[in-house]
């Protein structure tokens, strides 16, 4: 029987999981290419012969999206799979449409042919967006489990934006790592905050050698820390899914996010301090019908800021987290609301002082006028940041990203850096979660 031939489409997380683990050993198909879009620069590489084995020995070619058509016809493909995330339902239906017209079948890989079985307990903290709110629920959970005693190793959704065979298994255990590995400001912002905790966290692009890895450190928990909406990359024994109230409705209405709200043990409703009722009450009411059996956690994420006296009177620039406001579909977050909160004379307009891909971003995101999103996927896309901050006329710039953009930027003017940590309003809480998860487990 002839091999079928494969497209995958990603944006370098999932679709090269799921090459990994469903693809890369099988005689009974070739993949011919994989497309790439939302994080730039992915495309016109090669998934490296190193990482997809010896069905590959010229490695596979990673083509811009755009050309998807032209591939299904140029390679006469069988398949295409959709392996990325944080996608409307109308646009994962509409690339379906397009693949079909161009005469493959139209695929979505689930847990099943995707999940890689751990040694260890596995708790997975996941969302039904991007920017609701995991990084400080996995915060959270990473504090109430070694204040039970527990060791913990942390692994993050994969962030592969450079060379992919340096970066097949990545381990984060200081500053010096993040050199070592030459983090864009995106990795940073997720591993920085365990770095800060002298807690250890995985990441990078064969996912089961690098569970392999972290077990090899015999820890009490495997701690997955999610990207995007995805589903978690292993079986999971306890599933943490994020909702945001500020997007009510969106739990059921993207991909793969209604499957984390569907598949959770327990999902938290994050954001509630600034959220308005009726948006509490949607998300509560698509939890009633989608998952009634789901524990609630009723959750804010309230700020801190390290000099709020500066802000008020000044005209300010504020920098939020990058994939929140952009794919995310945010119109603000932390720093914004600071502002606000604080007295800001003004929020400033950054969009003419942007330059080089910044441009490129406020238009292809054009919901954004008064906020910057803190691009940082490579030193070039880190330096046009800076400089777009640099030539902003404000009189101070609000960091609302989870790093502190100081370290890895030179700005010309004062700063003042807003924080924010997941706090439980109530009962259930997550501790009383934990404790009796960790009691099931023989583990307390």
């Amino acid at each position: 029987m002839a091999k079928k031939k494969v497209i995958i489409m990603g944006a370098a997380g999932r679709d090269f999981h799921n090459f990994n683990t469903y693809f890369r050993d099988n005689p009974d198909y070739e993949v011919v290419a994989f497309t790439a879009t939302q994080i730039p620069d992915i495309e016109g590489r090669v998934y490296p012969a190193e990482l997809a084995g010896e069905l590959y020995p010229n490695g596979i070619p990673i083509e811009p999206e755009e050309k998807l058509v032209e591939l299904i016809k140029k390679y006469e493909v069988d398949e295409v799979i959709l392996a990325y995330s944080d996608l409307p339902h109308q646009y994962v239906m509409e690339k379906a449409e397009t693949v079909l017209s161009a005469g493959a079948d139209f695929k979505l890989m689930g847990p099943g042919n995707t999940m890689v079985e751990s040694t260890k307990p596995v708790i997975s903290i996941c969302a039904i967006r991007t920017g609701c709110g995991k990084s400080q629920t996995t915060r959270r959970v990473l504090d109430i489990l070694r204040a039970f005693g527990k060791k913990v190793i942390s692994i993050r959704h994969p962030m592969p934006y450079g060379n992919l065979v340096e970066q097949k298994v990545q381990r984060f255990a200081d500053y010096a790592d993040l050199d070592k590995y030459k983090c864009t400001i995106e990795e940073r912002e997720e591993y920085e905050p365990h770095i800060d905790r002298k807690s250890v966290i995985y990441a990078g692009v064969d996912y089961e050698a690098i569970l392999r890895a972290a077990e090899a450190e015999n820890p009490d928990i495997i701690l997955w820390d999610g990207g995007n909406n995805d589903f978690p990359f292993y079986k999971t024994d306890l599933l943490i899914t994020v909702v945001d109230p500020h997007r009510a409705g969106h739990e059921i209405a993207y991909y793969p996010g209604m499957a984390n709200l569907l598949m959770a043990d327990v999902i938290v409703i994050n954001k509630e301090e600034t959220a308005n009722i009726e948006g509490i009450e949607i998300v509560r009411k698509n939890i009633e019908k989608w998952n009634p059996n789901a524990i609630v956690v009723d959750a804010s994420s309230p700020i801190f800021v390290e000099d709020p006296e500066a802000i008020k009177g000044k005209r300010v620039l504020v920098v939020e987290d990058g994939p929140t406001l952009t794919h995310g579909e945010m119109r603000y977050g932390a720093g914004y609301v600071a502002a606000k909160k604080f007295g800001a004379a003004e929020i400033i307009d950054p969009r003419p002082y942007a330059v080089g891909s910044i441009i490129d971003t406020y238009k292809k995101y054009n919901h954004l006028d008064r906020i910057l999103p803190a691009m940082g996927y490579g030193e070039k896309q880190m330096k046009e940041l800076e400089e777009t901050i640099n030539r902003a006329e404000a009189d101070l710039v609000i960091i609302g990203t989870p790093i502190d953009l100081r370290r890895v930027t030179n700005l010309n003017k004062p700063a003042v850096r807003v924080t924010y940590e997941l706090q439980e309003i109530g009962k259930p809480n997550l501790e009383d979660i934990l404790k009796e998860f960790l009691q099931k487990k023989g583990l307390l």
